[in-house]
């Protein structure tokens, strides 16, 4: 498993590599991914790079091409290629063509001399980077690829590395060294890079006396060097390496691979000159004692080897050349001595290595059985460690990394069951992964136990989130175990604790949260949260702050002592603002009052005066908006009268035509009528329930005879006179005031006010016209889903609330969520909308509201449930695998790309050559990716496609390369004889006999079987035929079933046959006439003659069974080859014996 903070994998196997080209020339740069689908851009200067004439792209699978046509001196520069959060950039460099012909190639460049080697059959030199030694280690030039000028970097290496670690070779015993160097000049921090063998083996937990790994820094190049230096190479060191290199936002990794050879062969092998101290290069002076190790030669290993080749070649060597054996039976005083008498002048050298070298491993007399190497178990499991001793009563210790184990409680159980003991431990931990011993007196044996955790799953995804600039964002997820590792990612990018000043990790139990305290532009995108069973995702929308006006505040008529609201709604509940009046800031008081209750702002005046009369405006904070409204001051002006007085009603617009009061939905409806008259007159209120009837009028009296058409207004008047209640109606000496608390649809309609006195009578149309936010929409419909967008349709809604509706908002959700996410800020004026930016394989819903001058609807229902999903891509390898006079068959493999419902089947289609009408040759759709075609008109030829079908529709299809024409082809017939069957075969008495014979040819060729040239006639041999193969079965073998069988195949005048022989055998008959020819002592002679039934092969010997004739218990005397007598030994004297001899053959 990949440790939890590991930066991503490039997602570039192979990447393009800097080039110079020749003026005029095409220049060609290649990239592979590490999966096919995958998109891939190019760019050159960070901009993105479309095919045209200039430049050719390609991708076929994994492998992407960028061409760059007719090269010139302004196409160079630098360029990359972007495949997910992977970008490598490489130069183009433009040379003239004059010097393109004498610019040297890489083989033209002389190759340095190679250096001498110390010692007779030293291995190679290691490959590019990596440098093999034979002692001290070498200097960083050893193992350097940079720039021949020897400065730092160049200016824009690939990935990150400068100088990739390259392929080596050692001998055993031998040491190498590995370098990598990485560009720093961009670089704030050093980078973190890692040594792996293999896969998973992370290479700095097993530094030590023969792993050591080293790091440097060149301030002059700003370069990093760092090195993998191997010392005593065995063959257990051999195999693939790799080496990963990280920063904050980069990743790059290269494989290498070391090989290990075999040690130097007999005839390259001198033990002296191993240990023979050399001079330095280029000096004349021996190399002092501090380079005394300079040989790191194994001594040990070179004197095993030098007896292994001395027994290979079996050669006596004389007792005082074996160097090592004369040193072990000597005392140290005699070192010198013998080290001189061989020629053997590092002396001390061959002492350190003497007394370094490994001894021999015995076999333990404290264990039976030993641990296991290693040992894993899963988390919260438990795990048995048990060992088998050589003495049952031996004390046993446990130790865990070095620190004796003692019991405690439940967690650790020591078990002793004769010589076996066993260490149980329960509920395992992380803290369980150590190293494990069993000492037993001073022996000991040694395990490592590895804690495997199990994979981390999403038990509750992240949701999607729309915010506005500066809002909070916290995003939360739940998984399955408390305290699990996570990583968060945006856009793919992962990101990191130290860019807490932008976002905050938080851990609550299983819950983790992501937050963003104020949001910006930037921070939209996709956010995931991946664990190592799943990954979560969501989007987050980041919207600018944009103010809407629901109902602006209107002018007001007021008159003395009355209360003036102005009142406004706006999208935010959360904005602010502040109320102007005549452009200063207005100070509320206690009769003026300033509230603010959600999206609603209220400015109320209590007893209106003349000096309240002016502009009065509302500005929102942190919006450039400004609503504004007057407030008329009407004053009452009392003339004198005489006392009788017709009442009259004192309005603006007095009239038969109806004067239009328009009131919005919930909100409060006041009609105050001034009055006068003298006597007081009496007020009457109606409702019309019908305003007009449009109806032709008849020609008028003064008219010209033309027929003209007029508007007759007919009233079913109802009586207003509730004083209390919702409407009511309120008369006083001066004026009258209906007032409706909450107006409603059904308040709307055309009200009457009549006033009467003995003196006249007057009457006022007042027209109140209730407006509201729409009708809720019916449910949209979704349509044309693709991989990630859908086109939603919807109709408008049945009441538009008495306002033309301006526009519509649509919002989304995942199935499974509570969140709704809107998808517009702008209202939609059409009634159909294609939303993006969807992720394929989930399922969401969609609903939509309308807004007119009033506000927003309700929202409408919920869509249908939908996925977006894309169709599939085309089947691949389409080929034709048979064709007869009516048939054709096919076979394919499936789409690279299936959808994230997967595949539904597959539809087969043909067309005749000269006809573009395609016809179905399948009824529905098949799962197998091979069919056969039938019924096809004999030598018709015939183009085959197939398509792919998932829940998106049909994918692209593939089509045949070229046209099939129906007609079997004819193929001569062929025996495919298997090789066991040419020569005799053999089988035994009653074993079955199954011999299967496979042949070409078409059509299906005619089989026949023959035995000694006479057709096989009998039940108990048996022919199989198919179109393929032909098989000859008997169930139980006999005798008779020996001999020569011919199997012949016939195709109209073609032929092919092929001869078998089969042999069944038996066992031979007893052999004839024994006796006994002779007998001496305790030995006699026996004859006899052959059996008369071989058993229908050769005889290959016989064997002599001997018994005591009073037990009669036989048993095997001695063996012997063809032959038909014997001399017997050892036989008693006293006690008769009889002897069989019996026949032996193959059976």
């Amino acid at each position: 498993m990949p440790e939890p903070g590991k930066k991503p994998v490039s997602a570039f196997s192979k990447k393009p590599r800097s080039a110079e080209v020749a003026a005029g020339s095409p220049a060609v740069f290649e990239a592979e991914t590490e999966r096919s689908g995958v998109k891939v851009r190019w760019q050159r200067g960070g901009s993105d790079i479309s095919a045209s004439d200039k430049y050719g792209l390609a991708a076929e699978g994994t492998r992407h091409t960028l061409t760059v046509r007719d090269v010139g001196p302004a196409d160079q520069g630098s360029y990359a290629v972007i495949a997910g959060s992977s970008k490598v950039k490489f130069d183009l460099k433009v040379i003239e063509a004059e010097k393109a012909e004498t610019v040297p190639g890489p083989a033209s460049v002389p190759a340095p001399a190679p250096a001498p080697a110390e010692a007779p059959g030293a291995p190679g030199e290691a490959l590019a980077s990596a440098t093999e030694e034979k002692g001290g280690s070498s200097s960083p030039e050893g193992s350097s690829s940079a720039a021949p000028d020897g400065s730092g970097a160049p200016d824009d290496p690939i990935g990150l590395f400068v100088m990739r670690p390259q392929d080596g070779e050692v001998t055993a015993g031998g040491s190498i060294t590995f370098s990598a160097r990485v560009a720093g000049a961009s670089l704030l921090k050093p980078p973190t890079v890692k040594w792996f063998k293999g896969k998973w083996v992370d290479l700095s937990s097993k530094a030590g006396q023969h792993l050591q790994l080293h790091s440097s820094y060149d301030r002059t190049s700003k370069v990093y060097l760092f090195e993998l230096h191997i010392t005593d190479a065995q063959p257990t060191s051999a195999g693939g390496y790799r080496c990963e290199v990280s920063t904050k936002d980069k990743f790059d990794s290269c494989n290498f691979n070391l090989t290990v050879h075999e040690a130097v062969g007999p005839g390259d092998l001198d033990l002296r000159s191993a240990f023979r101290r050399t001079s330095l290069a280029g000096s004349g002076r021996r190399i002092s004692d501090s380079h005394e190790d300079a040989g790191t030669l194994d001594f040990s290993s070179l004197l095993k080897k030098r007896d292994s080749f001395r027994r290979d070649s079996r050669l006596e060597a004389p007792a005082e050349e074996d160097v090592w054996e004369i040193l072990r039976q000597a005392s140290p005083s005699e070192y010198e001595r013998i080290a001189f008498q061989h020629g053997v002048t590092d002396l001390r050298g061959m002492l350190k290595r003497l007394k370094g070298m490994k001894r021999d491993e015995k076999k333990s007399t404290a264990f039976q059985k030993k641990l296991e190497p290693a040992y894993q178990v899963s988390k919260g499991h438990k795990i048995r460690l048990t060992v088998e001793l050589a003495d049952p009563d031996a004390d046993v210790k446990w130790l865990k990394n070095g620190q004796e184990i003692q019991m405690s409680g439940s967690k650790y159980i020591f078990e002793s069951v004769g010589a076996k003991r066993t260490l149980t431990i329960s509920q395992c931990s992380l803290a369980d992964d150590a190293a494990y011993q069993c000492v037993v007196g001073g022996e000991k044996c040694s395990t490592e136990l590895f804690v495997k955790e199990p994979p981390v799953l999403i038990t509750r995804p992240l949701e999607d989130q729309l915010v506005m600039v500066g809002q909070r964002v916290e995003f939360e997820c739940e998984v399955s175990e408390e305290g699990a590792q996570v990583k968060w990612l945006k856009d793919g990018v992962e990101l990191t604790r130290e860019e807490t000043f932008k976002y905050r990790f938080k851990k609550d139990g299983q819950r983790h949260h992501l937050i963003i305290n104020e949001a910006t532009l930037e921070d939209a995108g996709h956010y995931a949260l991946r664990t190592s069973g799943g990954q979560a995702l969501a989007e987050l929308i980041v919207q600018e702050k944009k103010l809407e006006v629901y109902q602006s505040i209107a002018d007001l008529t007021v008159g003395a002592k009355d209360q003036a609201v102005f009142k406004c709604e706006v999208s935010d509940e959360n904005v602010r603002g502040v109320w102007l009046k005549n452009g200063k800031e207005l100070v509320p008081d206690s009769r003026i009052k300033v509230s603010h209750i959600g999206r609603v702002h209220k400015l109320t005046i209590d007893d209106v005066t003349p000096a309240d009369e002016a502009d009065y405006s509302f500005v929102p904070e942190g919006f450039a908006c400004n609503l504004s409204a007057k407030l008329h001051f009407m004053e009452v002006k009392i003339d004198f009268v005489p006392r009788q007085e017709p009442p009259k009603i004192h309005l603006d617009c007095p009239g038969r035509k109806p004067d239009t009061i328009v009131v919005v939905a919930g909100n409060k409806l006041r009609l105050d009528v001034p009055i006068s008259g003298d006597p007081a007159p009496t007020v009457i209120w109606q409702k019309t329930i019908t305003q007009k009837n449009k109806v032709p009028a008849g020609p008028a009296p003064d008219a010209s005879g033309d027929a003209a058409a007029s508007d007759e207004w007919v009233f079913d008047k109802k009586l207003l006179c509730e004083t209390e209640g919702r409407v009511r109606v309120e008369t006083t000496k001066d004026r009258s005031i209906f007032t409706v608390e909450g107006a409603e649809k059904e308040d709307e309609g055309v009200y009457v006010v009549t006033v009467k006195n003995p003196v006249g009578e007057d009457q006022v149309n007042l027209t109140v016209k209730v407006i509201d936010v729409p009708d809720a929409p019916a449910a949209p419909k979704i349509s044309n889903v693709g991989e990630d967008s859908c086109t939603v349709q919807w109709e408008p809604p049945a009441y538009d609330g008495g306002q033309p509706v301006l526009g519509y908002i649509l919002e989304r959700k995942k199935k499974k969520s509570y969140r709704w996410m809107r998808l517009n800020f702008d209202l939609l004026r059409e009634l159909s909308h294609e939303a993006r930016r969807m992720i394929e394989g989930v399922v969401y819903e969609m609903r939509v509201y309308a807004v007119n001058a009033i506000g927003m609807s309700r929202p409408s229902p919920a869509s249908q449930p939908f996925m977006p999903i894309g169709p599939p891509s085309e089947p691949t390898h389409l080929a034709v695998e048979d064709v007869t006079d009516t048939t054709v068959s096919l076979k394919w493999r499936p789409p690279e790309r299936a959808g994230a419902g997967g595949l539904d089947g597959y539809s087969v289609e043909y067309c005749r050559e000269d006809c573009s009408e395609w016809v179905t040759a399948l009824q529905g759709l098949t799962e197998h990716t091979a069919v056969l075609v039938k019924d096809l008109p004999t030598g018709a030829r015939l183009q085959f496609r197939v398509r792919a079908h998932n829940m998106a529709g049909p994918g692209a299809p593939v089509t045949t390369q070229e046209p099939v024409t129906v007609q079997e082809i004819l193929q001569r017939p062929r025996l495919q004889l298997p090789r066991h069957l040419r020569q005799t075969i053999q089988r035994k008495v009653g074993e079955p006999v199954n011999l299967l014979i496979p042949f070409q040819g078409k059509p299906r060729p005619q089989v026949t079987w023959t035995k000694e040239g006479q057709p096989l006639a009998g039940e108990e041999v048996s022919i199989r035929n198919s179109p393929t193969d032909t098989i000859l079965f008997i169930r139980a073998a006999h005798r008779a079933h020996s001999g020569t069988y011919q199997v012949m195949l016939r195709i109209e005048n073609m032929e092919d046959k092929a001869t078998l022989v089969l042999q069944i055998v038996d066992k031979p008959s007893p052999p004839q006439d024994i006796r006994v020819a002779e007998a001496w002592g305790f030995n006699v002679a026996l004859e006899w003659k052959p059996p008369q039934d071989y058993g229908n092969t050769e005889i290959w010997g016989y064997t002599v069974q001997k018994a005591d004739t009073k037990t009669m218990l036989r048993y095997r005397y001695q063996a012997y080859p063809k032959r038909d007598s014997l001399a017997g030994s050892r036989a008693p004297q006293s006690l008769p014996f009889l002897h069989t001899p019996r026949s032996g053959s193959l059976s």
